[in-house]
């Protein structure tokens, strides 16, 4: 049977340690190479986001009320036009975070999802604008129909029904949000 000496525990011991470092020290010198570029293409593609939700805003100026933090979106001539609110509510594979348009007279300019992590094929549905599409014109208290949409209803997507009533969800929070920030009255 073979002694081990200090050394054959040392040595390893040692040689692991130093990966370690300078993995992480590789790992961190990246990190603040890409930090930057990432946290600039997440702005990007919000302002990008808020344009497609409230297509006829020229300006959108950065808000808050009472803890409700939202966009007001103003046409060329500085006149409000409607606003936008990032809200989310649960689904069925985790939050569903998305992007909503309102418009000064409190109907739905425009909504699309920031993150959502439903079932492929299915919930996965939520990201198409034939889904989305359905919320335009639509005002506070949208509701969920499988079948045959009424008025302020939109039709679930087939086979995920949760997903559709935490869009639904979401959207009503953004509405709700109008309601508190604006009264429910055109602020234009």
């Amino acid at each position: 049977m073979k002694k081990f000496s200090i050394g054959d525990i040392l040595k390893p011991t040692v040689v692991l340690a130093l990966i370690c470092i300078i993995t992480s020290a590789l790992l961190a010198y990246t990190n603040s190479l890409t930090a930057p570029i990432i946290a600039d293409l997440a702005v990007q593609t919000e302002l990008n986001t808020r344009k497609e939700v409230l297509k006829n805003a020229s300006e959108f100026v950065d808000e808050d009320f009472n803890g409700i933090a939202y966009c007001t979106g103003k046409d060329a001539s500085g006149s409000t036009i409607g606003y936008v609110f990032t809200t989310s509510a649960k689904g069925y594979g985790g939050d569903v975070k998305i992007m909503v348009g309102v418009n000064a007279d409190g109907t739905v300019a425009g909504v699309q999802t920031l993150s959502l992590s439903e079932t492929p094929g299915l919930g996965m549905n939520a990201t198409n604008p034939s889904f989305l599409e359905q919320f335009i014109g639509k005002t506070l208290g949208i509701s969920v129909n499988k079948n045959d949409p009424g008025e302020n209803e939109i039709k679930a997507l087939t086979g995920a029904t949760i997903t559709s009533k935490a869009v639904t969800s979401a959207v009503n929070i953004a509405l709700d949000y109008y309601t508190q920030i604006t009264g429910g009255a055109d602020n234009g």
